[in-house]
């Protein structure tokens, strides 16, 4: 079964990409996160990294931008995705 984007997702994915927002974000994240209504388990999934959980769920180059702004090596980054068995990654 082909899993839904989650539009709040995105949307705060997109957010980021202004420098402004994502120094926001580093700095404050919970402040951030409760200006989006995600779904709780969303939101559990932002707070511990979970890059698999995160992936079908919003758009691939969303997904590694948001990751790389809040922080996580891109080896990490692409080491968890290639884990994950999503195919939109190498």
């Amino acid at each position: 079964t082909k899993v839904m984007r989650d539009y709040h997702l995105s949307k705060l994915f997109f957010d980021l990409q202004t420098p402004a927002a994502a120094a926001e974000y580093c700095a404050h994240r919970d402040a951030v996160l409760a200006r989006y209504p995600l779904k709780p388990e969303v939101r559990a999934a932002i707070e511990s990294n979970d890059v698999a959980a995160l992936a079908p769920l919003v758009n691939a180059y969303l997904l590694r931008f948001y990751f790389l702004v809040s922080g996580m090596p891109e080896e990490e980054f692409l080491r968890r995705i290639r884990a994950s068995g999503v195919k939109s990654y190498g």
